[in-house]
């Protein structure tokens, strides 16, 4: 038993920080992207027996949320819409802790387009197995220690983080990448954002 809290309390020092903490930093190149559709059905999921109940709004409203968070921060001239398809979803209801506590795992598929091409970059949607990201709560169960909010949340934030990492792989999607132009930094966006309250909105 103390070999095992040592282990457990070494496992929290060596914790990285969760998905969403890269969003205090300029996002990553993706060249002249600009977000357009951010569209997320739910209609086909599936949840496993083990699980918290979510209806498919609340996924819905959960990672369009959270690709917004994510994507919304670019100010390329080309627009990109990204499509989500919730397949699958296991919420870790409150168990035994360390020993059979149900870990949280979302599955998804993703499309992205391009709105001047008028096409799909990927023919076939990309699948994702999103695990909720391992921190001090989550390690003993986030069952026990996160409302359901919070875990769709942390599901949804690492859902849009996966979909960014692959989109990073094709560079060849998105002109511009390497060309020096800097992203939007987060305060940059919020101030921009602020400006353009009463713009009209970009048509795709």
């Amino acid at each position: 038993m103390i070999r095992l809290i040592i282990a457990l309390f070494t496992l929290a020092t060596l914790i990285g920080c969760t998905s969403s903490a890269d969003l205090k930093e300029p996002p990553a190149d993706l060249g002249n992207f600009r977000l357009g559709h951010n569209v997320v059905v739910a209609s086909k999921m599936r949840k496993a027996g083990l699980s918290r109940d979510a209806t498919q709004e609340e996924w819905v409203a959960s990672l369009t949320g959270a690709i917004d968070e994510r994507f919304g921060r670019y100010e390329g001239d080309r627009l990109y819409h990204i499509g989500v398809s919730v397949e699958g979803f296991s919420i870790a209801p409150a168990g035994v802790p360390l020993l059979v506590s149900p870990k949280s795992i979302l599955l998804i598929r993703a499309t992205v387009w391009d709105d001047q091409l008028g096409r799909k970059l990927n023919e076939e949607a990309k699948q994702f197995t999103v695990f909720e990201s391992l921190s001090e709560e989550t390690v003993v169960g986030s069952g026990l220690t996160q409302t359901k909010e919070e875990q769709m949340q942390n599901l949804s934030r690492n859902a849009a983080k996966m979909i960014q990492t692959w989109m990073l792989e094709h560079p060849e999607w998105f002109p511009g990448i390497g060309s020096g132009k800097t992203p939007m930094a987060p305060a940059t966006a919020k101030a921009a954002e602020a400006a353009a309250v009463s713009a009209p909105a970009v048509e795709g």
